[in-house]
């Protein structure tokens, strides 16, 4: 019953917060400079003052902007996110859900390998800690962590794709020849075709995720109830990876599922740096053309994966750690 009631509060405060942030940004998105028909209106000599403004009303931004957010939210709450303000007036969901499992895959891949290298990574650091390695591992960690993802993704391109020709630097799969390939052929590809990609948007949380693993690991290993253990003369892997390591995943839960806004944030620039067709490339084709419904369609689905990632973290912390559920009822 204690988690049940704890996860019921998370749940409703979803809704003000998810509130908060479409307000937010659809009033940002609409007092930026220029509208979506300026890139038919300012590159065509025949357009006028009056056909503007039919075009204006076409698009419904004659209307007040509290009018148009109720239009909008009126078709969220029935699952309608509009058409696309593009020529081809496609509904906005077409457009995102034919992107959205590239962007899910590499993003997913991304967290896969972050976690997976972070982990074992911080935690080697911290019980060598002052050693050589740890020096090392310290430095190239925080190259990882300052250098720009883009920056990171053009080296990338340069060593593996031009110099050494072992990776592809574009698309998701060849352009010759894919579909004589079989079935293992293709995956293959795709797995060429995704390496860099999914590599470069992970460097920069793993570098961050490993050094959080390897603070908490060495608060942990202080801890007197890990003195008590070493003192009963428990083998030094299991005081390790059986009492030291689980306690020490704890803020990690909070990290990880703060990272999943993070993720789909950076596929923005690694996408169009690749030309991945996936929603990052999607939102940056509708910020140039002031095309906003896509763009708000790609702001929830941004935010819906954040808040359901801070909701995932509250869940895991709380079931990891009882004294977090007790206490947040404590202060009710």
């Amino acid at each position: 019953m204690e988690i049940i009631t704890f996860i019921a509060k998370k749940l409703l405060w979803l809704i003000p917060t998810f509130f908060g942030i479409t307000v937010i940004s659809f009033t940002v998105m609409h007092l930026a400079p220029g509208e979506p028909m300026a890139l038919q209106a300012n590159f065509n000599p025949k357009m006028t003052p009056e056909m503007r403004e039919r075009l204006r009303r076409a698009y419904g931004l004659d209307k007040p902007l509290y009018v148009q957010y109720a239009r909008w939210l009126k078709g969220l709450v029935t699952f309608d996110l509009g058409r696309s303000f593009s020529p081809d007036r496609r509904p906005v969901w077409d457009k995102i859900k034919e992107r959205l499992p590239v962007t899910l895959l590499i993003n997913c891949l991304s967290m896969l390998l972050i976690i997976v290298v972070s982990v074992p990574l911080g935690v080697a650091a911290a019980v060598r800690h002052n050693s050589p390695f740890d020096h090392i591992t310290t430095v190239l960690v925080y190259l990882g962590y300052a250098a720009p993802s883009f920056w990171l993704a053009l080296l990338a391109m340069i060593l593996f794709g031009i110099k050494l020709e072992w990776l592809p630097i574009s698309g998701l799969h060849s352009l010759m020849g894919y579909s004589a390939m079989s079935t293992m052929e293709k995956v293959m590809d795709w797995a060429r075709h995704l390496v860099l990609p999914v590599t470069v948007s992970a460097v920069g949380g793993l570098a961050g995720l490993s050094r959080y693993m390897k603070s908490s690991m060495l608060e942990v290993l202080r801890q007197d109830y890990i003195l008590t253990a070493r003192a009963k003369g428990l083998p030094e892997n299991r005081v390790i990876y059986r009492h030291a390591l689980r306690n020490a995943l704890l803020p990690l839960i909070t990290i990880l599922g703060l990272s999943v806004p993070g993720l789909i944030g950076g596929s923005v620039i690694f996408e169009s740096l690749f030309a991945i067709p996936g929603v990052g490339q999607l939102m940056w084709s509708s910020v140039m053309a002031r095309d906003y419904p896509v763009l708000m369609g790609n702001l929830v689905i941004v935010a819906v994966l954040t808040l359901l990632g801070n909701l995932l973290a509250d869940i895991g912390y709380a079931l990891a750690d009882p004294r977090v559920r007790k206490g947040i009822e404590g202060e009710q």
